[in-house]
């Protein structure tokens, strides 16, 4: 770089770290990012392949990356496997690794990409963020050699990582994390040995990564907000949408409100798998988001977001999320209750016989309590109050608490808990509240056509969901999401 144009970054790079200094928000921006796959094959191909159907998806990112620079945006999430796909045997994976250092190392890519080469990948997206003085947040895979002095060294002699990493606006990689709760269907990775819960501070808040499955569980993610105190987590997925409680956006919004954080979430987008659903997502609801099953489009979102938001004077109170259900004079508990399966979950249900009414469910030691009015109820539908308290998962198992408003597939009971994205019900009012034995629960509402609600309900410190003037919307589902950590099995990689 010739000393002008080093100049010229310095000057751009010192008046975006002042302008930030000079204000308490900043512009945050996620791209959901329609990722050009490999054929499918369990061979490894070659290194010059791989690199090459890379830089076809960090195309289409740097043009993300220019256009969020261009709008203002601080900072940028891409997805979890945005640069290479996914479904990668261990061995067809490799040549996609590199070997990413320690950030101590104090390393600037493009600058610098001879030091620890050979390092493309890192050297591009260094020279994205670089090159627009925004920090960059992209997934890629590390690879690490071990030998047979390490127990846990894996047989081809190499430890393979999910791996977050986060650049600059100089370009100088600022952190990186290994992901620690693998989906199923990751056996091309390993689990790092012990959870790792990455930090780093910037002039416009505290920040912490972690990755997709990672969300649902304490290590890393209760501990980097609850523990560590960070700002605003940055999220890397590749969800697969999964109504009536995980569709990408429905959670991952509830998951900001209930832990009181900004989410900067970036998904994949694969119609086929069911990919799609990104945002900016504060305590109290979403800046932004994007959700679309109907094209196979890639989508920039940006919002202005509080950098500090727990000094916001709309931060919201602290919920006791038991208080209200438990001091009540209980409701007579439901005697026509029916079993239903929500995937492999058997819930407690009660359906809504009534247009108006008070209803108790309970399993467990969860009693879930539901009033409300219906505006305007199809005789073609039917709703009913669920309770479920216990565990779920099946590789890796944790502990859930779930109240919830549900519509139900068809007026056949049989399918209440399965998939449903469309309703013509509205309610005039509901206010649903339950016995959890966790303050980490997340309030969800979700109105026909996987939209959300902002606005449009509250939550009460006395861990009441309430909608504030009835739905504009028919509604699909009002749900309270507790999660007990203190009960989870433990991680596979200490059993």
């Amino acid at each position: 770089m010739l000393p002008s144009q080093t100049l010229l970054h310095t000057a751009v790079f010192t008046l975006t770290v002042l302008q930030a200094l000079a204000s308490d928000t900043f512009i945050a921006a996620v791209y959901e990012h329609a990722v050009i796959l490999p054929d499918a094959t369990a061979e490894p191909v070659s290194p010059e392949d791989a690199l090459a159907l890379m830089n076809k998806n960090m195309d289409v990112l740097e043009e993300a990356i220019k256009e969020a620079a261009q709008q203002g945006a601080h900072i940028i999430v891409t997805p979890e496997d945005g640069i290479y796909g996914w479904l990668f045997t261990r061995e067809a994976i490799y040549p996609y690794l590199e070997d990413i250092p320690d950030p101590a190392v104090n390393w600037i890519p493009c600058t610098d990409p001879t030091r620890f080469a050979p390092t493309p990948v890192q050297e591009r997206l260094s020279c994205m963020a670089r090159n627009n003085s925004i920090y960059v947040v992209a997934n890629i895979g590390d690879k690490k050699l071990c030998n047979s002095s390490d127990p846990g060294c894996p047989s081809d002699g190499r430890y393979q990582y999910n791996t977050d990493v986060v650049f600059d606006p100089e370009g100088k990689l600022l952190a990186r994390y290994h992901k620690y709760n693998l989906f199923r269907r990751e056996t091309q990775f390993n689990y790092p040995k012990e959870p790792e819960a990455i930090t780093f501070e910037t002039s416009f808040g505290k920040f912490g990564i972690f990755t997709c499955f990672d969300i649902l569980f304490r290590e890393p993610a209760v501990v980097l907000v609850s523990e560590l105190q960070v700002d605003t987590v940055l999220f890397p997925t590749a969800w697969m949408n999964v109504l009536p409680f995980l569709t990408a956006v429905e959670f991952h919004s509830a998951w900001a409100m209930g832990m009181g954080v900004n989410l900067l979430s970036a998904n994949t987008h694969n119609i086929s798998l069911a990919m799609t659903g990104s945002g900016l997502f504060t305590p109290e609801g979403p800046a932004a988001y994007h959700y679309d099953s109907g094209t196979e489009e890639g989508r920039l979102l940006l919002a202005e977001l509080s950098a500090r938001p727990r000094l916001s004077p709309t931060y919201p109170p602290a919920v006791n999320w038991s208080l209200y259900a438990t001091s009540i004079k209980k409701f007579p508990e439901e005697k026509d209750t029916f079993s239903g399966a929500v995937r492999r979950d058997i819930f407690t249900f009660s359906e809504l016989r009534r247009k108006a009414g008070n209803y108790t469910v309970c399993q467990g030691v969860l009693c879930c309590h539901l009033v409300y009015r219906m505006l305007n109820k199809s005789k073609d539908e039917v709703y009913v109050l669920g309770a479920f308290d216990g565990l779920h998962g099946s590789l890796i198992k944790y502990h859930w608490q779930i109240c919830t408003l549900l519509k139900c597939k068809s007026t056949d009971l049989s399918t209440c808990g399965q998939p449903v994205e469309t309703a013509q019900t509205k309610f005039e009012r509901f206010s649903l509240s339950g016995t959890f034995g966790t303050n980490y629960v997340f309030p969800e509402v979700l109105y026909s056509g996987v939209q959300l609600a902002p606005g449009e309900f509250k939550v009460l410190h006395d861990g009441r969901l309430k909608s504030k003037h009835g739905t504009s919307q028919p509604l699909v589902t009002a749900t309270l999401f507790g999660r007990l950590y203190e009960k989870d099995l433990p991680h596979p990689l200490r059993t």
